[in-house]
């Protein structure tokens, strides 16, 4: 059966809908709340830049952000849908000509430019990237273009417009990078240390695992397959991985950012690992359903096992609980410019690995 079956069950329906006592049956346990006041101390009354705000985090930043009352949320994406998706949701309207919508591409600097320009961020929380691993591993130029030299762009053009605060999505990827996905983000995280400080200002990463439930998500695709008769496919019986729901990973990086810890990476905490196998087999127990998993075996850059800390890391406490510190060594921005974007596959690839791993 190659189309979803239009008859879910109710309990998928529920999954669907994030439905809070179900994704923390998945999770194992509660989720993360923040009673600190930073988050609304960082944005309140602030012109505040989302980049990659029609994704599922950027989305969940915007309306998380414009809860705390910034006196401008700025929300751009280069996907003009996607924007037309998080305005509605927002606002209950598809007006698509006011201000803080910003249809813009990171990867074009002089575009960029001419966005930071004209709206003059205070705070910018960076979410745009590509993040498929599959994908990214036979598209290594494109994982350069837009997570590495869009990044910084958005680092460099944001420090000569007096951002004093500015927010770098990571991932796990980073940690012990070995996939394009994670190479390309862990320079990311180098570069936002090295404009933090090099400027003297307020610009760290936060790195966390997967997010249940975002568009893509392994969730997503395993209630698909359910809904399409299976079967549910993994790649290895002993695959785990870390999951955190949209709701907390976004409330933990607000209270990163209200952090003071320039060029740090902030690391959440996403409990224990989750077996894959098992999340499968979850599913198809709930959805009352006899589905069959199917084990294709690891893909390229692809591992068993992720971690949330580089082996060379040594993590600190931070002022939150749930949130823990480490320092990043910087990558010199001249080493980034020089290099020649202009690669085969094999030879961008070994790029990215020579640069994420670069020592002074």
């Amino acid at each position: 059966m190659s189309t979803l079956d239009s008859t879910a069950t109710p309990l998928l329906q529920q999954l669907r809908g994030a439905n809070d006592e179900l994704i923390q049956k998945i999770l194992g346990r509660d989720e993360i709340r923040v009673e600190s006041e930073g988050p609304r101390e960082l944005v309140n009354g602030r012109r505040v830049l989302v980049t990659g705000a029609g994704g599922s985090i950027g989305s969940e930043l915007c309306r998380q952000i414009a809860r705390l009352e910034p006196s401008a949320l700025l929300m751009l994406d280069r996907d003009e849908s996607a924007l037309h998706a998080i305005k509605l949701g927002m606002t209950g309207n598809a007006t698509m000509d006011t201000p803080d919508l910003v249809l813009a591409d990171l990867r074009d600097r002089a575009r960029m430019a001419n966005v930071f320009r004209d709206t003059q961020p205070e705070v910018v929380f960076h979410a745009a990237a590509l993040k498929h691993v599959p994908l990214l591993e036979r598209n290594p130029t494109e994982a350069w273009k837009t997570n590495v030299v869009g990044s910084l762009n958005v680092l460099q053009l944001a420090a000569m417009n007096n951002v004093q605060t500015l927010v770098n999505i990571s991932t796990d990827k980073a940690a012990n990078a070995e996939n394009v996905l994670g190479l390309s983000k862990r320079l990311a995280e180098r570069l936002t240390a090295a404009v933090a400080r090099e400027k003297g200002l307020n610009y760290l990463s936060v790195r966390f695992g997967n997010v249940l439930g975002t568009r893509g998500s392994l969730l997503e695709t395993f209630m698909a397959q359910i809904d399409a008769g299976g079967p549910i496919t993994v790649t290895d019986a002993k695959v785990t991985r870390y999951f955190m729901t949209v709701q907390e990973a976004v409330r933990l990086v607000l209270e990163a950012g209200s952090q003071k810890a320039p060029g740090a990476c902030m690391v959440l905490d996403m409990g224990e690992p989750m077996s894959i196998d098992s999340l499968a087999q979850q599913l198809i127990s709930w959805s009352g359903k006899d589905i069959p998993i199917a084990y294709s075996g690891l893909r390229a850059g692809e591992k068993l096992f992720e971690s949330l800390f580089d082996d060379s890391e040594t993590p600190e406490a931070s002022k939150h609980p749930s949130i823990s510190t480490v320092s990043v060594p910087p990558v010199p921005v001249e080493i980034i410019n020089n290099a020649d974007p202009n690669r085969e596959d094999l030879e961008m690839r070994a790029m990215l690995a020579r640069l994420a791993s670069y020592t002074l």
